[in-house]
C-alpha cells in the first residue's frame, strides 16, 4: 500500500479554485464549482479510510466529462428484439475467440472452476460479453466518470457511494488511479465490476497482494466466479435448455405453473430441442419465450437468474448462456427466430393495450406495463384471430391489431 503523506487541504483547495475560475467544464458547470465539489468529498472519503495522497492523486486534472453526461441522456431510437441483441453479440468470430481464450487460460480456468464451482465456459462468456475478452474495458477514468455523474446530480446517492468506494480501492493500493479504467457508469476491468461489487467479491487470486481486475486475468476470472457463487450459482447445473413445445401447447397453463421440475415439463410434452434427454428430471425450471410461441423456447434453471444478477436482463443472460454453450462446441439455436418482428417500447405497448380494449378485451387502464391481465387479453385475441395463443406482446401482434 502507498504510504500516507501529510497535505495542507486548505492550500490545495484554494489553488484548485484559482485555476478553476479561468475555464468552464464541458458540462456547463464551472471548474471552481468542481473544485468545491471535490473538497466537499474529502470528509466522507477520509471517514472511509481513504488516504489524502490517494484522494489528491485520484482527482489530479479532474473536470467533468461531457461524454459521460451525454451517455446518460442518450435515448435509443429503437429497441432490440432478443434475436437482434444476440445476433449482434454472439458471432462465429466471438465464439472462435472464446475457444482460443479457453485454450490460453485452460489451467487458470480449471483451477477457478474447481474452487468456485462455476463452469469455466460461463466465466469466459461473461468476460466475452463484458469486454470482448479484455479487448475494450471502457477507456474512461473511473473516478472522474463517477465524479461527473455525482457532481451533476445523476443518481447522485448511488454514484457518490460508488465514487467513495472507488477512492478506497485506490487508497488500498489495488490499482493506480490513472489505470482504473472502466465504462462511463463506473464498471471496471476485464469483467466490469462496479466499485462496491469489487469490494465485496473481487479476489486476489494470484496472491500478489492486489485485487487487480484490470491487469490480472486470473484475478478477474476468479472474481467473476466468486461473484456468481456468492449469488447462488448451483454447481453442476447448467443455465437452461432450448426446448420444443408440442402442438396445441397450453401457454396459459404454462404461465400459471411458473417454476416446475423438468420432469413435470416433460409430462406436458416439452422436450429438449437437441433430442437428448434432460440429465436430471428433478431440476427446477421455468419456460422462457423470448420471441413468443413461434420462436425458440427455453426452460431456464436457477443459474439463469444468477447470471441476471450480473446484468438484470433476460437478453443478457440468454446471450451469456448461449455463448458458453457455443464455446463448449454447441451450435446455433434449433428453432429459427420469427421474421419481421420488432420489440415494443412503452408507448407502443400502451397502444397495443388500447387496441385490445377497443375490441372489448379487459386490459385495465392502458399503461404500457404488460401484466397478467394484458397477457390474458392477448391470448383471448390470438385464439379468436387464429394466432399462436402465447400471450406475447410483440411488433407482429401490434400490426395484427392495427
Amino acid at each position: 500500500m502507498t504510504s500516507v503523506r501529510t497535505f495542507r487541504p486548505a492550500r490545495r483547495i484554494a489553488t484548485l479554485a484559482m485555476a478553476a475560475v479561468m475555464a468552464l467544464s464541458s458540462t456547463g458547470a464551472s471548474l471552481a464549482n468542481s473544485a468545491a465539489f471535490v473538497a466537499g468529498l474529502w470528509p466522507d472519503a477520509q471517514a472511509m479510510g481513504v488516504s489524502r495522497q490517494a484522494f489528491d492523486a485520484s482527482f489530479a486534472g479532474y473536470q467533468p466529462l461531457s461524454k459521460v453526461m451525454e451517455l446518460t441522456r442518450r435515448q435509443p431510437e429503437f429497441t432490440q428484439t432478443v434475436a437482434d441483441y444476440i445476433g449482434k453479440r454472439i458471432t462465429d468470430a466471438q465464439v472462435s475467440k472464446g475457444r482460443s481464450m479457453r485454450a490460453e487460460w485452460a489451467q487458470t480456468l480449471a483451477a477457478v472452476s474447481a474452487r468456485y464451482g462455476v463452469q469455466a465456459e460461463v466465466i469466459l462468456a461473461i468476460w466475452g460479453m463484458e469486454t470482448n475478452f479484455g479487448g475494450y474495458m471502457g477507456g474512461n477514468n473511473t473516478i472522474h466518470a463517477l465524479a461527473t455523474l455525482t457532481e451533476n446530480g445523476y443518481r447522485a446517492d448511488f454514484f457518490r457511494r460508488e465514487l467513495l468506494t472507488a477512492l478506497r480501492i485506490v487508497s488500498d493500493g489495488h490499482v493506480a488511479p490513472q489505470n482504473m479504467v472502466g465504462s462511463w457508469a463506473g464498471a471496471m476491468g476485464h469483467t466490469q465490476f462496479m466499485p462496491t461489487s469489487f469490494m465485496q467479491y473481487a479476489v486476489d487470486y494470484n496472491g500478489d497482494g492486489r485485487k487487480d481486475i484490470w491487469n490480472s486475468v486470473p484475478d478477474a476470472l476468479a472474481s467473476t466466479a466468486n461473484y456468481l457463487r456468492a449469488h447462488g450459482w448451483r454447481a453442476g447445473e447448467t443455465w437452461g435448455y432450448e426446448v420444443r413445445l408440442p402442438r396445441g401447447f397450453d401457454f396459459a397453463r404454462a404461465e400459471a405453473m411458473g417454476t416446475a421440475s423438468l420432469g413435470q415439463w416433460q409430462q406436458l410434452g416439452v422436450a429438449r430441442a437437441s433430442g437428448r434427454a434432460f440429465p436430471r428430471p428433478t431440476d427446477q425450471a421455468r419456460l422462457y419465450l423470448p420471441a413468443g410461441g413461434d420462436g425458440p423456447a427455453f426452460l431456464v434453471l436457477p443459474n439463469f437468474d444468477v447470471i441476471k444478477r450480473y446484468n438484470n436482463s433476460n437478453s443478457y443472460a440468454l446471450a451469456v448462456g448461449h455463448l458458453a454453450d457455443r464455446i463448449i462446441g454447441g451450435g446455433g439455436f434449433v428453432t429459427s427466430w420469427p421474421a419481421g418482428d420488432f420489440a415494443l417500447n412503452r408507448e407502443q405497448r400502451t397502444q397495443l393495450q388500447s387496441l385490445l380494449a377497443r375490441r372489448g378485451y379487459d386490459v385495465g387502464t392502458p399503461d404500457g406495463v404488460v401484466g397478467p391481465r394484458t397477457r390474458a387479453a392477448i391470448i383471448a385475441f390470438q385464439r379468436q384471430a387464429g394466432l399462436t395463443p402465447d400471450g406475447f406482446a410483440s411488433g407482429r401482434l401490434l400490426r395484427a391489431l392495427q
